[in-house]
Formats: C-alpha cells, structure tokens, sequence
C-alpha cells in the first residue's frame, strides 16, 4: 500500500521552473530519497505535499487524503523539516518545543528530551542567537518528538557537522526500522545510500530516473587501478588495455563499462604488481544519470 502519492503534478512557474507532470509513490514503510541540484523542484514537490502550494494540475496524497484540502488532519501524524528553517526568534528553544507539544496534544515531553540529549541541544537560549547548526537541531526535534508516522524531511542535516548527521541517519534508520514512511530530500548522498530503499533523481522538474538503491549499486561502472612494478610496464599495459582513463608512473587507471574479459585478458598479458578497485559513490551515480545531454 502506498502511503504518499504524486499524480502527475504540475506547478510551472515559467523559464522552465516548477515541476511536470510528476508521478511517484512511497510505500508504507518505505525510505525514498530524493535526489536533484538545486532548482531541480524538490522544494517545490514538498510544499504541493505539505499542502501549502495548490498545483495547476495532478494531484498530492497522503495516507488516502488530498494534501491541499485535508492537510491539517494529514499534519497530526507528519514530522516536516523545511529546507529553510523559520523559528520565531523571541522564544527561547525550549519555550517553543513547549509550545509545539501543547498545540499537537503531546502530553509526555520525554521523546523530546531525549532527541534533545541525542543531539546535544540546549534549549534555554533564545533562537535569534542559536547558530544554523543549534537551529536544525530544534527542527529535527520538532518533527520527531511527536513520533509520526509520516517523515518528510528536506535537506534535514544542513547545517550540522559530521558527527550529528551520522547521528541523524543513525535515527532515521531506527525510525525506518519502526515502519515509518519517510521521503527524504538531501544533497548529502551518503544519507540517501545509507537509509533510502529507493532513490528518485530529479531534472528541470521532471523525474529522470527512479531506482532502488541496490540497483543504482550494482549499476555503477568499475574502475580499477592496475600498479606494476615499474613505469615501462604501466606505459605497455596503458597502451594494449581497453578503457584505460590515465596513467601515472607505475599506476593505470582502467574504467569497465563493458565485459571484463578484454580487460582480464589484458591483465593476462602484464606483470601486474596491485589491483584496487576504485567505488564510485551515489554523488557519482547522480551525475551519471543528470549529466550533460540527458
């Protein structure tokens, strides 16, 4: 059963901005990434979701209901992190966590506290004088303190350094683990490899590929780097293998994107000292599927 729906939705807000005719679902319990540069509509998509756009055409859903004109009984069971984070900076942060609890009827403050203490947040300052880091921790706290069903996350870790985004993948695969649905928009790829079962890449506002993760592994081009003893018998294996990309002194650099027997044949042929394969990452995969002429 899908939980989030997109029916061929269109918002064009001319020169080419918005998006087309878009169409992708999330199944239930299902961790979608959302991949695309920026420009690319993802932000877009998100506020047609979060029922704060109204589209030209197509259509948005969330557990069966019209994000446009039931999204307040959609909101009681989501956890929203927006790409910009818009706090009201007379507050101290706990006084708003407070008050967030209260207007959505969460009686028991103790997830929050322990989000808060998972991410190192102290919330007693004011929020005009919290860093972009100290606010993205009060936005994740926000969307999972309440403990939805429903996760839609745009760029959730911006802002945070390394340690706090291993430990907010590390949440959302717990949250995933739990059965959430969760769409997440990030241009950090190693979330979307780590968390996400599928991935949808996103060009000029139109969907260029949508791909489980496994499947955007196992498509991924090998290359090798080939060390030989001496630079002779780099520059001799360079000039009889196929698909060689560079060489530098005793080390060849070698993309398959074909067979691998006229590479292993090639390997064959030479005193080859060292054979190291090279993983192109996720980042690589996007650029492979969004590149020029695509």
């Amino acid at each position: 059963m899908n939980t989030i729906e997109i029916d061929r939705l269109t918002k064009d807000y001319g020169r080419g901005r918005g998006v087309f005719d878009l169409t992708f679902s999330v199944a239930q319990g299902e961790a979608f990434g959302f991949l695309g540069p920026n420009g690319a509509g993802k932000t877009t998509t998100i506020r047609h979701l979060m029922g704060f756009s109204r589209p030209q055409s197509g259509s948005c859903r969330i557990g069966g209901l019209d994000c446009l004109t039931q999204s307040p009984k959609i909101q009681k069971d989501l956890g929203y992190i927006p790409g910009e984070i818009a706090l009201p900076d007379e507050m101290t942060g706990l006084e708003f966590l407070r008050f967030l609890a209260r207007y959505r009827g969460v009686s028991d403050f103790s997830r929050a506290e322990a989000l808060m203490a998972r991410f190192e947040l102290d919330p007693r300052g004011r929020i005009r004088r919290m860093s972009k880091g100290m606010k993205q921790k009060v936005g994740i706290v926000c969307a999972f303190m309440h403990d939805p069903a429903v996760l839609v996350l745009d760029e959730p870790t911006s802002g945070l350094d390394p340690l706090m985004q291993n430990r907010f993948i590390e949440l959302v695969l717990e949250e995933k683990a739990r059965g959430k649905t969760i769409l997440l928009s990030s241009h950090m790829f190693e979330e979307v490899e780590r968390t996400c079962d599928r991935v949808g890449i996103l060009r000029q506002g139109k969907l260029a590929a949508v791909e489980g993760v496994d499947r955007l592994k196992a498509d991924r081009r090998c290359t090798y780097v080939v060390s030989f003893e001496s630079e002779g018998e780099a520059a001799a294996f360079a000039a009889d293998a196929p698909g060689v990309k560079g060489a530098e002194g005793r080390r060849v650099t070698v993309e398959v994107a074909g067979p691998f027997g006229p590479f292993t044949a090639a390997l064959a042929r030479h005193p080859v000292t060292g054979l190291e394969e090279v993983r192109l990452t996720l980042e690589e995969l996007f650029l492979h599927y969004y590149g020029e002429g695509k």
